[in-house]
């Protein structure tokens, strides 16, 4: 190779050596501080083209999780309301069954009925009641057939609320949970003082609701059999029936969605996560490099000055 002043050759190549070496020096600093593998498009475009879906998903699938924990708990507030009705009703039927005591006075009678009114007020404030402003329970009879059907009589729609709980990320209604919000004046509702057949709506007064609210006259006690209250606690068991098996398959929904993003994170990890072992062996090896590099371009900045001895 000749000798010359002007151009050296090299030191242009130790220059270029500790350029890719620092470059690569860099990179590795990055991902190692970063923990991530891919920190821009250039790393790897398509793998972190996947990376973005896959963080879109695990997101959703947070949202999932936190939407269906609150359905249980609306599930859980509205079984409740509904067991407390029941004990209503126990009590109901309990004071009605001490009323037929013969000996008990007209005036024991009354204190009985006392009592069994204001439960009919208990039982229609239950009826209303709300969870962060959803009302648990359907809106029940009222004049002028507006009301919604416990069971379908003859001439008369199904109107049933459901409130759709999605288990998946990606809103699928083949994986929705319907549930329903039990009808509870309507369990309570009968066509008379004579049967206990359930009505679908009010008509015109001739219907007896076992729960009646402060502006509606109550029932008296000697009004109704033991007959009605057993029909009403089978209409309250079937609604927590229902219920309970709306849980059930929410908590089934919950574990699979949980399952869905641990596995989506898994698979996101592999993608975007840094291998640090292997980076770490990486950084050394571009950290000799480039000190290599810099030393052998600073000898090679000196090979120029032996021109100087043949001048």
């Amino acid at each position: 190779m000749a000798l010359s002043i002007l151009s050296n050759q090299s030191a242009s190549k130790a220059a270029s050596s500790l350029h890719q070496s620092s470059k690569a020096l860099q990179k590795s600093l990055t991902r190692l501080s970063s923990g991530k593998k891919i920190n821009s498009p250039a790393d790897d475009s398509g793998g972190l083209a996947v990376s973005m879906k896959l963080s879109s998903a695990i997101g959703r699938n947070k949202s999932v999780i936190s939407n269906i924990q609150n359905a249980i708990s609306f599930a859980e507030v509205q079984d409740g309301a509904l067991g407390s009705s029941a004990k209503i009703i126990d009590r109901m039927s309990e004071l009605k069954t001490l009323s037929t005591d013969v000996i008990k006075s007209a005036s024991d009678i009354e204190n009985y009925n006392v009592e069994f009114k204001a439960l009919q007020e208990q039982l229609h404030s239950i009826a209303t009641e709300k969870f962060n402003g959803i009302s648990l329970f359907g809106q029940g009879p009222q004049a002028g057939g507006a009301g919604l059907d416990f069971e379908t009589g003859a001439g008369n729609p199904v109107q049933v609320v459901n409130i759709t709980v999605f288990t998946t990320d990606q809103g699928s209604a083949g994986a929705a949970v319907m549930m329903s919000k039990a009808l509870l004046l309507s369990g309570l509702t009968f066509t008379s003082t004579s049967n206990t057949v359930n009505v679908a709506h009010d008509t015109g007064g001739t219907s007896v609701a076992l729960a009646r609210d402060k502006n509606t006259a109550k029932l008296d006690i000697a009004d109704l059999s033991i007959a009605f209250f057993s029909k009403a606690i089978e209409n309250i068991s079937s609604m927590r029936a229902s219920n309970g098996a709306a849980m059930a398959r929410l908590q089934l929904g919950e574990d699979h969605a949980r399952l869905t993003k641990a596995n989506l994170e898994a698979a996101n990890s592999r993608i975007m996560d840094v291998d640090v072992a292997e980076e770490s062996t990486r950084f050394a090896k571009y950290n000799i490099l480039t000190q290599a590099s810099a030393a052998m371009l600073s000898q090679a900045n000196q090979a120029s000055s032996t021109a100087l001895l043949l001048l």
